[in-house]
This record gives structure tokens, C-alpha cells and sequence, in this order.
């Protein structure tokens, strides 16, 4: 498998990317769901860019049905907003790439994958904390597990 993205190189030029995504949950049972992407043989959330003129809650919405295939998604609140730099050879440029994640939820467990990905799980969130390939990804892991702890509380 070939990675798609390489570090970040300080000598070269840097482009801006913004991004949306989800952590897709399902409460009751304290999992979360994740893709696997193929060619670069991690795990990870479902997440794409914001088209011009998206708001991030409509990226988010339609980067999620397009990556799982589920079609009765809700977005909650925002939960995270993560930024990373890397660099991307066939744009020969940096990206500096931020991702406002939300807290989403389905009554869908089967998903119809993006051709990118070539598997998914419903996970406990605190194995997928450990499962993901990059620290900002467990960031914002980290946030879905306290918005559900503290739904439980008010709950009670």
C-alpha cells in the first residue's frame, strides 16, 4: 500500500484546506463507528472537504453518507476541531488542513462503503481511542466519549 500523504516539508509551499466530519455513535451500546481506509491501512472517522459555500454541518452530512452509506444520519453539536499539517505530492504542497468534527448518531448498521475504504466497525469507544492511526483522531474520540459520559449524567 501506498501512503498518499508524506511529512510535512518546510521548504515547500502551503495550501489551506478546511474539512467537516462526524463521529458516528451509538450511545446505548458505547460504540462508535470506523473506516478503514485502504490505501493507507489506517482507521479512522468519517470526514471530507467543505465544498464552496458548504457550511460545516452540510460537509459533514454529506461526507458521511458518502463515505458509509447510511442515509438517516443526525448531527448533534460540534465536538472537536482538530489541525494537522502534511505534505501532498501530487498538489507538490503542504496542506495545513483543519476538521471540525461533530457528534452525529444512526439507526443504521450496515454501511455501503466508498470505494476508498475497504472495511468498517462498530467499536467501544475506548478501543477505538487506541485503534486509530493519529493523535487527532483520539482528540476527537476523547470528546465523544465526554459528551456521552456527561449526557448520562444529566440523564440520571
Amino acid at each position: 500500500m501506498r501512503a498518499t500523504t508524506q511529512p510535512f516539508r518546510p521548504d515547500a509551499p502551503i495550501v489551506a484546506e478546511i474539512a467537516a466530519g462526524a463521529a458516528i455513535v451509538d450511545a446505548a451500546a458505547g460504540t462508535v463507528f470506523l473506516l478503514h481506509q485502504a490505501d493507507e491501512d489506517r482507521w479512522c472517522l468519517p470526514k471530507g472537504h467543505v465544498d464552496p459555500g458548504e457550511s460545516l454541518a452540510t460537509a459533514a452530512l454529506r461526507e458521511v453518507r458518502e463515505e458509509t452509506g447510511f442515509e438517516r444520519v443526525v448531527l448533534g453539536e460540534e465536538i472537536a476541531e482538530v489541525s494537522y499539517r502534511f505534505y501532498q505530492p501530487k498538489k507538490s504542497a503542504n496542506v495545513h488542513k483543519t476538521v471540525v468534527y461533530f457528534l452525529g448518531a444512526t439507526d443504521e448498521r450496515t454501511p455501503h462503503l466508498e470505494s476508498t475504504f475497504d472495511r468498517a466497525a462498530w467499536v467501544p469507544v475506548a478501543d477505538a481511542e487506541k485503534q486509530v492511526a493519529y493523535a487527532v483522531d483520539r482528540t476527537v474520540l476523547i470528546a465523544a466519549r465526554a459528551r456521552l459520559a456527561a449526557r448520562t449524567t444529566e440523564e440520571r
